[in-house]
């Protein structure tokens, strides 16, 4: 980690993406005195280049990676950090009641707003969407959350390496499996740990398991986006039973505590073993039941293509990660580079048509599904036992660690004083993804949001931690 000037600051983040680094999140660190950026470039190597502050700002970067624009407001909002040529730096934690200091102005002929939220009709968390339309036409669209946010990042400063799991594994119950095992492996880089092949296998092990339950969740959201209730019913009950599986296997339903930093308590016999490996081939077997019964269903079909697009270039500008990326061709997987975790030889798979849209989206949960049953299949051979990371090297002031969440990258950087944390940074794929939402959004119909939304299905409590 190198902390530089403000202009070489800058030239580093320009060298770093002409060498085919990539943006993987932004912070304020030392109460924002400085502010580190995260670079992932090829085969998962990562910098972090961090410039301090000059009178309470530092250059902007939204000009040479517009993905960056959430963490720079974010970063402003909570560490009070000015963010040069970033205009205008618009409110994202703070709430501003003055509507024009936090959406876009549109202006034109018979153009209008619909507000949508932050209450909503499901069991979900606040947010707020300030949707501008001419008639039915989406024009923009203006996504206000962290309406519940819980200030669990600085809650956690202070606290041990350990007790810190918990703050970062209670930012989503959706997602408890990847934010702990992405703060998990950031603690034992700082300490200079890696994983054994025992304890690399039974966390894949976990993080599969959740990424099972999450994609049949989101088959049975998009269903209900169209309002094929039989479809609906049917993934969602087999999202409980997956669920029910986690609570046998992990101790709980979302997996809560099953992660932790520097080891793994997963201890199944052989029987345990057997006995998740067959309720996972029943729930394979209805899922691809299922699955065949949505492709020949016209009607459901139909709904889906053309709507709510995310092109490959509109990607790589937004930073858009997981399912949503994969789906507009861009193959990348954290997976596919995961020295902590098993996963010899995983390459990315991208759907036949891989058009952004709703429907490709779709069938990219059902194909990284069946990757799933494959990894459980091959890893659940035989009894798990706990195990322990192990020294492989010094340890560090700053540790990183990446997880290819149900959702897509999950980034989270650690900063420690001995043994205790001194800041903590989450960034999940919800988090990345949520611009992308309200960009497929434009020039579409407004009875087509609801669909594009659940095609995404992110978290809004990752947004609120």
């Amino acid at each position: 980690m190198t902390v530089h000037a403000a202009l070489s600051y800058r030239e580093a983040i320009q060298a770093a993406l002409a060498d085919g680094f990539r943006f993987g999140g932004l912070h304020a660190a030392e109460g924002g005195a400085v502010v580190r950026t995260v670079l992932v470039g090829p085969e998962g190597t990562v910098r972090v280049e961090s410039v301090r502050a000059t009178g309470d700002s530092v250059p902007t970067i939204v000009d040479l990676v517009p993905a960056a624009g959430w963490d720079e407001r974010e970063a402003h909002d909570l560490y009070g950090v000015g963010f040069d040529g970033h205009e205008p730096l618009r409110p994202l934690v703070e709430h501003d009641p003055t509507l024009s200091h936090w959406t876009v102005h549109v202006k034109g002929e018979d153009a209008y707003q619909v507000a949508v939220g932050p209450i909503h009709a499901g069991v979900i968390e606040s947010g707020h969407f300030r949707i501008h339309v001419v008639g039915d036409r989406i024009l923009h669209l203006d996504a206000r959350l962290f309406y519940k946010h819980r200030g669990l990042e600085r809650a956690a400063e202070g606290s041990s390496l350990e007790h810190g799991a918990a703050y970062v594994g209670r930012a989503c119950a959706a997602c408890a499996v990847a934010n702990r095992l992405a703060y998990a492996h950031a603690c034992e880089d700082t300490r200079g740990l890696d994983a054994t092949p025992e304890l690399a296998r039974a966390r894949t092990i976990l993080l599969e398991l959740e990424r099972t339950w999450s994609h049949l969740n989101d088959i049975a959201a998009v269903c209900a986006g169209v309002g094929l209730a039989a479809g609906n019913t049917h993934f969602a009950a087999l999202t409980e039973r997956a669920r029910r599986l986690n609570a046998v296997v992990g101790g709980h339903r979302f997996l809560f505590g099953a992660v932790e930093v520097g080891g793994s308590s997963l201890d199944l016999d052989a029987d345990a073993v057997r006995r998740a490996r067959e309720e996972l081939g029943r729930i394979r077997g209805e899922a691809s039941r299922g699955w065949r019964e949505l492709q020949f269903n016209a009607s459901f079909q139909d709904r889906l293509p053309d709507v709510g697009v995310l092109r490959p270039e509109e990607v790589d500008r937004l930073g858009t990660v997981g399912p949503a990326a994969r789906a507009a061709g861009v193959a990348r997987d954290v997976r596919a580079d995961s020295p902590r975790l098993d996963y010899p030889g995983f390459q990315p798979r991208t759907p036949e048509r891989p058009d952004g849209d709703v429907r490709a989206r779709l069938e990219q949960r059902a194909l990284e599904l069946g990757q799933s049953f494959d990894v459980l299949g091959r890893l659940l051979d035989g009894p798990v036992r706990p195990a322990l990371a192990t020294a492989a090297r010094s340890g560090s002031a700053i540790g990183v660690g990446l997880v290819e969440s149900a959702r897509g990258a999950t980034l989270c950087v650690v900063e420690r004083e001995g043994d205790r944390l001194a800041r903590v940074r989450l960034r999940t794929g919800s988090y990345a993804n949520w611009p992308s939402v309200a960009f497929a959004a434009a020039d579409n119909l407004l009875p087509d949001f609801p669909l594009i939304n659940k095609s995404f299905e992110l978290c809004y409590a990752c947004a609120d931690r």
